[in-house]
């Protein structure tokens, strides 16, 4: 074979070469390029999903921020209203009975126009006609405006939650109150307003006036006993795991414990709580005390490995820098290495904390099932939480706690950013000081 055509059968091995890596090379980028598309599009799947979760969530609880209050004038008539005792008297009956005679509407024997009538007025309005009377003794004999909430199914026919083409043995207003609705709504006696009750209420059998302020009231001290037993414990915990614990047979089966028990159903933990703290050491039932045990033991798993995960990820020369220096073991640690980790340790606090704040499994157990109405003011009376009022309204048989589900879920959503965002700030602070 001549030189030349050797050079030759070389220069084609290498062009066939630099051919399988130029192919190689476009696979490789290829690769890539669809790889960057599939996390493109994971993203926008899941941004998808919670677009339409939040829709759905604001579509349906929007309608709850808004409610239509009824104004009418009531003869606060001597005979039928008592001085000395208001509560007694039937400021609701006397209220329909008037509207009626206004519009000239002759009642049954059997009152029954009266009791539609009085169907469309929320039973606040007897609690603020007492009210009045009891703090102006001197308005009975008089005509005074007493201004009170509709009806729960009053206010959902406003909303358009009830149509008026449903045949009326299917719904819960007749035909007469719809049309007595629209008559007070063209005088003007019927308007739409914020709802306040909605977060100045605590819980109520009647919808028009539930409220979120006292499971908005529970989920903070819960929260604020969570915190106080579950963030000192598991720093605490993992600092002397990862820094100060000899490596041996029993920090082993320590450290697989708390990997295990962070996978630990919420419900487990619920029964633990419902065992320990109330059978056994009888702590009032479904108070945030009890609340906020049982959900500090379901975040310490969570707290103990971020913070030791935070731990590790300091630079050993900064340890040893510190020990070069002169420190001890533990002002090593404490001085250098823990507030370097203290920003993945806020981390790990804002996962357990939201976590805490959105489980109803473990509450449900404990008591917060049931129904509390008013305000808690310590950490040891009977209080509902936001996650188990969410489960209670949902449960409900009246139609107007399900646009106030979606309500305390918006609400629910809310608190958890605060929350978060407030964390987020106080760990940005610890690292522009570190």
């Amino acid at each position: 074979m001549t030189d030349a055509t050797s050079d030759r059968l070389a220069g084609a091995t290498d062009r066939t070469r630099l051919d399988r890596l130029r192919a190689g090379l476009k696979r490789r980028h290829a690769k890539e390029a669809r790889f960057k598309w599939y996390g493109r599009l994971a993203i926008a799947a899941a941004v998808l999903f919670l677009a339409i979760l939040l829709v759905r969530i604001v579509e349906q609880g929007h309608t709850a921020f808004y409610t239509h209050t009824v104004t009418v004038p009531v003869y606060m008539d001597p005979a039928r209203v008592d001085r000395a005792y208001p509560q007694g008297s039937n400021f609701e009956q006397l209220a329909a009975e008037q509207q009626l005679a206004r519009w000239g509407v002759q009642d049954h024997a059997a009152g029954r126009a009266s009791a539609e009538m009085r169907g469309l007025f929320s039973s606040e309005l007897k609690f603020v006609a007492a009210d009045l009377v009891a703090k102006r003794p001197d308005v009975i004999g008089e005509t005074v405006p007493l201004a009170a909430p509709l009806s729960d199914d009053a206010d959902l026919y406003l909303k358009g939650e009830i149509s008026k083409s449903t045949p009326e043995d299917q719904r819960r207003l007749t035909d007469r109150q719809i049309a007595w609705l629209e008559r007070m709504q063209a005088e003007g006696v019927v308007g739409a307003h914020f709802n306040t009750a909605l977060f100045t209420n605590g819980d109520s059998t009647q919808p028009e006036l539930a409220g979120v302020l006292g499971a908005v009231v529970g989920s903070a001290l819960m929260l604020m006993v969570t915190a106080l037993i579950a963030i000192p414990l598991g720093v605490g915990a993992a600092v002397w795991l990862e820094e100060f614990a000899p490596k041996n047979r029993l920090t082993d089966i320590i450290e697989v414990n708390i990997n295990n028990l962070a996978a630990v159903p919420s419900i487990v933990y619920g029964l633990l709580g419902l065992a320990l703290f109330i059978n056994w050491m009888h702590l009032p039932r479904a108070s945030p005390l009890v609340g906020g045990l049982v959900l500090a033991l379901m975040a310490l798993p969570t707290l103990v490995i971020a913070t030791r995960s935070s731990l590790k990820a300091v630079p050993p020369s900064i340890r040893e820098a510190a020990l070069a220096m002169g420190a001890s073991r533990t002002q090593t640690v404490f001085s250098h290495v823990l507030p370097l980790a203290m920003p993945g340790v806020m981390t790990g606090a804002i996962i357990s904390m939201a976590h805490a704040l959105g489980e109803t499994a473990p509450l449900l157990l404990i008591g917060m099932v049931s129904f509390v109405p008013g305000v808690p003011h310590a950490i040891d009376q009977p209080v509902g939480a936001l996650p188990s009022l969410i489960y209670i309204w949902e449960n409900a048989s009246e139609r107007a706690f399900h646009e106030r589900t979606a309500a305390a879920i918006i609400v629910l959503l809310v608190f958890m950013i605060i929350m978060n965002a407030a964390a987020i700030i106080l760990r940005r602070r610890f690292e522009r000081r570190w």
